[in-house]
């Protein structure tokens, strides 16, 4: 799997007041990386209208440098308590993300470099916890993984947790770059999950990421280096084959895994979900997606989303919770949604 290398590379004029925007500036220009400066990384657009798909090419491959200036955190339940953002957004071309559809035409990579004041704000929250185990989601708005070889901010993020008593830090990528990550002084304190899906599904829609292989054997390595470990099963698909890929996925990762009984292993399960707008994102996006967005076979939930039909939720859900219990006697699932 490639690094992500950006065509071009905006930075907000006040980040190069931090030593990460001025270090980056030196080795884009020395790469002869187009870099430009812009005001404000919330507003960015292209030179010229484009369409859909060449408009989401085009933020894919921008690399936005600029400043976390809301240092409140919002809520990320069912995952954590918090969200921790140091990044936005991720180079990969996942065909369902919520991500992209939430960001619109920001979809631009977007990372943030007063790593020191966010983990300041991070442990004001931690003080509200009054003595309780508060939890941070690192990828909620992004893949930090996919930039940890640009920001190193994943790596100083998850020591800084390591010497938080009441701070717990979670992690969820598709890729497989964590090598600078394995010798850190973690203390156990950062849960690593990786996003796995079926070969099919991985091959299909989620374009620009590691391989299946190539995320099992990073997470191998993640748990070699002692962290806490999980897999996110999302998002889960009715196909033809889909009980086969699956199974297939789940005995890939216990023959990978060098302990497949470990107590701390979790699971957390999510169903392909969409909205009216995020199907006509994907649409205008990916005109020959094979991703099955037809309404009227699926169950109409709140917040304007559709879900599988009941039967179906349930089929997938006793299915693969008789898999993981049978595979990963000790393992735990957090949830399924």
């Amino acid at each position: 799997m490639k690094k992500f290398k950006p065509q071009r590379v905006l930075i907000e004029k006040q980040a190069l007041d931090y030593p990460l925007a001025k270090k980056l500036e030196t080795q884009f220009l020395k790469e002869d990386t187009p870099v430009d400066y812009i005001e404000s990384h919330n507003r960015v657009s292209p030179a010229k209208e484009m369409e859909p798909i060449e408009l989401f090419n085009w933020t894919k491959e921008t690399l936005v440098i600029g400043t976390k200036k809301t240092l409140r955190f919002k809520s990320c339940q069912p995952s954590a308590d918090y969200r921790l953002v140091t990044s936005t957004s991720c180079p990969a071309k996942c065909e369902y993300c919520y991500l992209a559809k939430n960001l619109g035409s920001a979809s631009y990579v977007r990372i943030y470099v007063n790593l020191e004041e966010i983990l300041k704000a991070v442990k004001k929250h931690i003080r509200k916890g009054h003595g309780e185990i508060i939890t941070f989601e690192a990828s909620s708005s992004s893949d930090p993984v996919a930039v940890e070889h640009l920001t190193g901010s994943l790596a100083k993020t998850i020591e800084y947790f390591g010497k938080q008593d009441k701070g717990r830090l979670r992690v969820v990528t598709k890729f497989a770059g964590v090598d600078s990550l394995l010798n850190l002084e973690h203390q156990r304190h950062t849960r690593f999950r990786f996003s796995l899906n079926t070969k099919y599904v991985i091959d299909t829609f989620e374009h620009l990421t590691s391989s299946l292989k190539e995320r099992i054997n990073a997470a191998s390595k993640i748990q070699a280096a002692n962290y806490p470990l999980g897999f996110i099963l999302a998002p889960l698909m009715i196909y033809d084959g889909w009980q086969e890929g699956y199974t297939n996925l789940l005995n890939q990762l216990k023959e990978s895994l060098s302990q497949p009984t470990d107590e701390n292993l979790t699971f957390e399960l999510i169903m392909h979900r969409f909205s009216t707008r995020s199907k006509n994102l994907i649409e205008a996006r990916f005109p020959n997606t094979k991703l099955k967005l037809n309404k009227k076979d699926y169950q109409h939930k709140g917040f304007g989303k559709y879900v599988y039909p009941e039967h179906e939720a349930d089929k997938l859900k006793k299915f693969l919770s008789k898999q993981i219990n049978d595979l990963f006697p000790k393992a735990k699932i957090e949830y399924f949604t």
